[in-house]
């Protein structure tokens, strides 16, 4: 047996490896930027289908009692029914499942009567908060 020859060897070598990475570089470098951005558009997306969600509830809870829940009580009103406040007419909860949370982790808005709507508001503030752009709202 003949030692020190490169025949039995078997492995990558430095070059190989090198053109593997540069390959993997390249591919990253174009779709990288093409995905930036997107999970904020999901979050919006998201905030947009649970306001309608949740007004499907609260369309669904007005039609069993005659009125939207008030601003004190909010959407609470959709999960359980609350000893402090007198009874619903016909209280066929819970309307939602858990407490409404927007993407960022934020209660959702409400008031009843609204401000932009004579029935009621329902809004998230977005990623940020506070008052901006980025608000998601059921009376735009």
């Amino acid at each position: 047996m003949i030692y020190g020859t490169q025949r039995g060897r078997r492995g990558f070598t430095l070059i190989e490896i090198m053109l593997v990475v540069i390959i993997i570089g390249a591919l990253a470098a174009m779709i990288v930027p093409r995905l930036a951005g997107r999970s904020e558009q999901a979050k919006l997306a998201v905030a947009k289908a649970d306001i309608s969600n949740i007004a499907t509830a609260l369309k669904l809870y007005e039609l069993d009692n005659g009125g939207f829940p008030s601003t004190p009580q909010g959407l609470a009103a959709l999960r359980e029914r609350s000893a402090a406040v007198p009874a619903p007419k016909n209280w066929n909860g819970p309307y939602l499942e858990k407490e409404p949370v927007d993407p960022w982790g934020n209660p959702y808005i409400y008031a009843s009567p609204g401000t932009h709507r004579s029935d009621y508001d329902l809004s998230s503030k977005g990623k940020d908060a506070a008052s901006a752009d980025d608000d998601v709202t059921n009376w735009q």
